[in-house]
């Protein structure tokens, strides 16, 4: 008999668990110094809370429980594991909204499931360190987010790393100011968030694959994967006309990088134009934390202000910040 873990599953013993119990110590204490609250939630959730939110590339990666009885012989699935923490918390505040403080900081360490390829630093068991504030809409919410994240990072020893952000209504922007139909909008970001892996030429390749004509893939391309600038932001704004929402998504990322200038984030962070994350929620400033020699991030989030509404009927402001442990691991 096979006595080894499931696929894309891990054992940990003695010594990797006081690892891990480490690391998870430092994210929380610093969390809490800012002020975050902790939360849990389990692992499974009905499966109609998680369908729908993440894209159509995320609902292909969340791991179904079969009813059970005669639902498991047909296929049904009434529940799922738990995909990520922000949705979960999305579900949370919209049940417990009279409970909760108005503006609610909260910060969350558990296991998540992914149906996803295991390979390097990419499991289908793995923890999310996810902190969260729900309530406002202030631009100081995500200078926050990201010196939280900044500080947790230093304290473990990282000097070398990179706090890439974008903004979603700013990609709109570029999108419509560049002849993208509507409809057509996810299909782009899926294909400009890969632009790091398969590079300008293999994204323009996947947008035309897509159903895009190439004259369109290339004007966008030659914004999104332009040659970096000293100052994106400007340069953006001498190329193209931006419409409402790409001027709201410039400045809002000024604002951000104002106040993150003289904290523990500044020196780190920096716009990154074909920055989308894939998931399906982001309305707003979204960010990724890159280090030299891994595929993949070690982290990401964003601002969501419509996720808790799909639960509650009302819009409740949120934006948060993960932090995936099992990559923290790997490159320490």
């Amino acid at each position: 008999m096979n006595t080894g873990p499931a696929r894309g599953m891990r054992d940990f013993l003695p010594e990797d668990v006081r690892r891990r119990q480490y690391v998870i110590g430092v994210i929380a204490d610093v969390y809490q110094k800012y002020g975050f609250e902790p939360l849990e939630t389990p692992a499974v959730e009905n499966i109609e809370t998680l369908q729908g939110k993440y894209g159509e590339e995320g609902d292909r990666l969340i791991f179904k429980i079969l009813k059970r009885g005669e639902g498991a012989e047909t296929g049904q699935a009434d529940m799922a594991l738990r995909y990520d923490l922000t949705v979960p918390l999305a579900r949370v505040v919209a049940e417990y909204r009279a409970k909760l403080p108005k503006f609610f900081k909260r910060y969350q360490v558990q296991p998540v499931w992914r149906a996803d390829r295991p390979q390097k630093g990419r499991f289908r068991e793995f923890y999310q360190c996810d902190v969260d504030a729900i309530g406002s809409k202030a631009p100081v919410v995500e200078a926050e987010l990201c010196n939280a994240v900044s500080d947790v990072l230093l304290r473990l020893g990282f000097s070398d790393f990179e706090l890439v952000i974008n903004h979603r209504r700013l990609l709109t922007g570029i999108l419509n100011g560049t002849g993208v139909a509507p409809d057509q909008h996810a299909e782009a970001l899926v294909a400009l968030d890969k632009i790091d892996k398969v590079g300008v030429e293999g994204a323009e390749k996947d947008l035309i694959a897509r159903g895009f004509e190439q004259a369109t893939a290339q004007r966008l391309l030659g914004i999104i994967g332009a040659p970096p600038h000293a100052d994106w932001l400007a340069w953006l704004e001498q190329q193209m006309p931006l419409d409402d929402d790409g001027r709201a998504g410039v400045e809002n990322l000024r604002e951000i990088l104002r106040l993150t200038k003289q904290t523990s984030a500044g020196a780190h962070i920096k716009v990154e134009p074909s920055l989308a994350r894939g998931l399906g929620y982001y309305t707003g400033a979204i960010f990724e934390i890159k280090v030299k020699d891994l595929a993949g991030s070690l982290g990401g989030g964003g601002r969501y202000d419509d996720l808790v509404g799909m639960f509650s009927g009302e819009q409740v402001p949120a934006a948060g910040f993960s932090l995936g442990l099992e990559r923290i691991l790997v490159v320490m």
